[in-house]
């Protein structure tokens, strides 16, 4: 029988110990240098290309999502989780309120 801690695609106790907040690295601490592009994104919207040159300054556009919607958090183009807007300081940032599990990350590839 196959260790509970094992997927098919490798080893999720690092995962685990990640969302747990423990700060465990695992299998993982040889990637740990490695730069990676985080996206947040607040909405969308598709216009036709008429219409956005025909926007001024000034001019609002409507977004998909509701106001206090979580906000999407993408790694390198993969959405990893959830998280609502913050003010930190004079900063904008996003406080994580969901992470995917392993099963939903590895069911985006």
């Amino acid at each position: 029988m196959a260790d509970e801690n094992q997927t098919p695609q490798g080893n999720v106790e690092p995962y685990v110990e990640a969302q747990a907040g423990g700060g465990g690295m695992g299998a993982f601490s040889v990637l740990k240098d490695v730069e990676v592009e985080i996206t947040l994104e607040i909405g969308r919207k598709r216009m036709k290309i008429g219409e956005v040159l025909r926007l001024n300054a000034g001019q609002t556009i409507e977004l998909n999502k509701a106001a206090g919607e979580p906000i999407d958090i993408y790694v390198n183009g993969q959405l990893l989780g959830r998280g609502e807007a913050v003010v930190v300081g004079d900063r904008y940032g996003v406080r994580i309120t969901e992470l995917l599990s392993p099963e939903q990350l590895t069911g985006q590839l």
